[in-house]
């Protein structure tokens, strides 16, 4: 696998208007487009054209557990490599697809327990 760089951040907030506000206000990013396939409400935050925070609204601020970061995705290459290759380590993942942004996706937690979102465009 070859991980090309940092895709974004997925961050839960109870207060979702006010999370967007602050993203867009003062740290100068733009709300754009989300998937409308994604189950919980939420914003996708972008950052020359890229959505860098991607906001998911919950009842409250930090889940036990795991804090305000849900989890890190990075952009790779290789899905049927990165899958077989954790199928043959005996880890448990989860595949998902994004149909309306062309994206298949592989969630993985690492050693530590932190979940890793990894994102295939394209392939």
């Amino acid at each position: 696998m070859t991980v090309k760089l940092l895709d974004h951040v997925n961050i839960h907030t109870a207060d979702l208007a006010g999370t967007v506000d602050f993203y867009v206000d003062v740290i100068g990013l733009e709300e754009g487009k989300r998937p409308t396939t994604l189950a919980r409400p939420g914003a996708w935050l972008y950052c020359n054209g890229r959505p860098l925070i991607h906001l998911n609204e919950i009842e409250q601020s930090h889940p036990p557990g795991t804090g305000a970061i849900d989890h890190v995705a990075f952009e790779t290459e290789n899905y049927d490599e990165v899958a077989a290759k954790l199928t043959k380590r005996g880890l448990p993942f989860e595949a998902k697809e994004l149909p309306d942004v062309k994206v298949r996706q592989i969630f993985v937690r690492g050693p530590n327990g932190v979940k890793l979102e990894l994102n295939f465009r394209g392939n």
